[in-house]
């Protein structure tokens, strides 16, 4: 039995702030101002309440942050579906940057894995962790 969710105020200011920044990574905290700033009142624990059910339906694809700081959230959708190619991400250890990364070589590798090993990988989940460009710059100067 699938649950019910109620299509209130506060959810589809939510669902509008998301659509807004498509393509982008945002916390629930910045959502939760993004909403404020649209002119609804919610807080920041509804926020959370409503990624995770988002989530679950698909709509949303929660990304962990590499220095311990809040998660944050991608919106793909209201299909869930992805018309993109697949799109694994690469997380900076040290600034925090989230990189989306469309490569053909990892796709290789997803299909190996696959194929070889029984292991089906979702890329839109998958993060590799390390040092961006920017910061690897620094160490260098």
């Amino acid at each position: 039995m699938t649950r019910q969710h109620y299509k209130t105020k506060q959810r589809e200011a939510i669902l509008s702030a998301l659509r807004k920044n498509a393509g982008n990574h945002i916390t629930a905290q910045t959502l939760a101002q993004t909403v404020a700033e649209d002119g609804y009142s919610t807080s920041v624990a509804t926020v959370y309440r409503t990624l995770m059910q988002l989530e679950g339906e698909g709509k949303v694809h929660k990304m962990p942050d590499a220095r311990g700081h809040a998660a944050c959230y991608e919106y793909v959708g209201d299909q869930g579906d992805h018309d993109e190619p697949a799109c694994f991400h690469c997380l900076c250890r040290e600034c925090g940057k989230l990189i989306h990364l469309h490569c053909d070589e990892l796709s290789g590798i997803r299909e190996h894995i696959e194929k070889e090993h029984g292991f089906r990988i979702d890329p839109w989940q998958t993060v590799f962790y390390g040092t961006c460009e920017e910061c690897l710059a620094k160490h260098e100067d």
